[in-house]
């Protein structure tokens, strides 16, 4: 009995984070296990999401002419998604509108570290005039999207892509995150987690729609 104990007690300590980890793995709860742990991360406030000056500042923005938006071909134009629900829906009807779109996947530790905050962010600025599209890359199948985001609670508007993402979403990372303008033009992208959830942010959104 002793030796035992004395041979548990010698056991390295990488070797019981390693098997610890391929506990995890092995049922799957790796990625929401690193995925706390970057939450922590955003916790600390040094990868809140980084928001172009010109637009901090709403005495600095034009005004939008709305003849001048219908004229303008938009970001993504002719790309399809698809709701949970199964309802296709064409990008191009979320013209005129903010548009707030992070790409993700359920696999993704960053994704599911940020996505708490996104949530938020949705609560309080999400309108008719600020969309939101939480674009799904898994290929797993709609039916793990709908049982993650059930699971979560989340209320956001989430899709998955029904046709070929457009080329000017295209990323080395994800998440990223795409804001477009209500003319159609994307004026910040993120790559990598952060934090949306500022006053920044909040304010970089609404200043666009007034």
């Amino acid at each position: 009995m002793n030796k035992n104990k004395f041979l548990i007690k010698n056991i390295p300590g990488w070797a019981v984070m390693l098997a610890i980890f391929g506990v995890l793995y092995l049922t799957g709860l790796h990625t929401e296990a690193i995925g706390q742990v970057q939450r922590l991360l955003l916790a600390t406030g040094i990868k809140n999401a980084d928001v172009p000056e010109t637009l901090q500042n709403p005495d600095a923005n034009a005004v939008i002419d709305a003849a001048a938006v219908a004229n303008t071909e938009m970001a993504g134009a002719g790309f399809q998604m698809v709701d949970l629900d199964g309802k296709q829906v064409s990008f191009e009807s979320l013209k005129g509108k903010v548009v707030f779109m992070n790409i993700w996947a359920t696999w993704c530790p960053p994704c599911i570290a940020e996505m708490p905050n996104i949530q938020k962010l949705y609560d309080k600025v999400g309108s008719e005039k600020i969309a939101f599209v939480m674009l799904s890359v898994d290929e797993g199948g709609m039916e793990k999207v709908k049982k993650f985001i059930k699971k979560k609670g989340y209320t956001f508007p989430v899709y998955m892509p029904a046709s070929q993402l457009p080329q000017e979403f295209y990323s080395n990372a994800i998440p990223t995150t795409f804001i477009i303008s209500p003319a159609g033009k994307i004026v910040a992208k993120q790559e990598g987690m952060a934090d949306y959830n500022t006053k920044e942010v909040r304010d970089f959104l609404t200043n666009m729609v007034k």
